[in-house]
């Protein structure tokens, strides 16, 4: 029997958030949150042009160390020289892993990124609380990950609402029908189709072209895992998918801008 990683993940994600309220109180958070600062626009960047016939391709360009599924990806990048790499090969928005135990990012990855490059920034993480969504206002993130998969309908609920009071984007996650549903529910306006499923860790490439059909015109959709090259998103694209989420086999280029620009054209 397979691990469940999810379960696991989430589990220490749970102690984890425990331990940094007892550090800091959710309540001083929740002040400094009040504190006014420059939103990127994500939603926007993502949102189709009704004047570009076909839609041009988006590629939220990602900053990875390393996965529970593939191990060590790379350990040493330099998150701001990546990130101004990323936006020089015309990636539309910058993804960073926070996640320390599991995929040995860190909140400075998102930071120093943030610092380097003018793109909106999307913190992934496990965000099960919303002690996790003013943290990552603190931070400078212009949107967050939140999976449906890990979190109830109230937990979606009441995270998205949070996010949007804060002038956040959320890019809610799905992998199937049931989920779409859900963030459909909880009003997402951007939704992320996994092609990986995170109990297993498999991949299914046609995960995205079966619930695509699914978003009704006011909504974003974003494909994520299993993107390697520009044959992948051809597929996808036809079907009216036109923002991809890309980390692994970026991070891995020997020439990053080179391989983003053969991406987007």
């Amino acid at each position: 029997m397979k691990k469940d990683f999810l379960k696991i993940m989430v589990d220490h994600k749970k102690k984890e958030v425990e331990f940094l309220k007892e550090k800091t109180p959710e309540s001083i958070l929740c002040i400094k949150s009040q504190n006014k600062r420059e939103i990127r626009p994500f939603y926007e960047t993502l949102k189709k042009p009704d004047t570009i016939k076909p839609a041009k391709i988006n590629i939220i360009a990602e900053i990875k160390r390393a996965s529970p599924s593939k191990g060590d990806i790379c350990l040493n990048l330099d998150p701001e020289k990546m990130a101004r790499v990323y936006e020089k090969g015309g990636a539309c928005a910058i993804s960073v892993l926070t996640d320390e135990k599991f995929f040995k990012g860190s909140i400075d990855d998102l930071t120093l990124a943030r610092k380097a490059t003018h793109l909106p920034m999307l913190r992934k993480d496990f965000i099960i609380s919303t002690y996790q969504v003013y943290e990552s206002y603190i931070l400078g993130a212009d949107a967050i990950l939140l999976i449906v998969k890990i979190l109830s309908q109230k937990q979606l609920n009441d995270l998205l609402v949070l996010t949007h009071e804060l002038k956040m984007s959320a890019l809610v996650e799905i992998n199937c029908k049931e989920e779409f549903k859900r963030a459909t529910d909880a009003g997402a306006r951007i939704i992320g189709i996994n092609n990986r499923n995170l109990n297993s860790f498999d991949t299914d490439m046609t995960t995205a072209t079966r619930l695509i059909p699914l978003f009704n015109k006011d909504q974003i959709a974003v494909a994520a895992s299993g993107i390697s090259c520009k044959e992948d998103i051809h597929l996808m694209h036809i079907l009216g998918i036109f923002n991809f989420l890309i980390g692994e086999s970026l991070v891995r280029a020997d020439n990053k801008i080179s391989f983003l620009k053969s991406l987007v054209e």
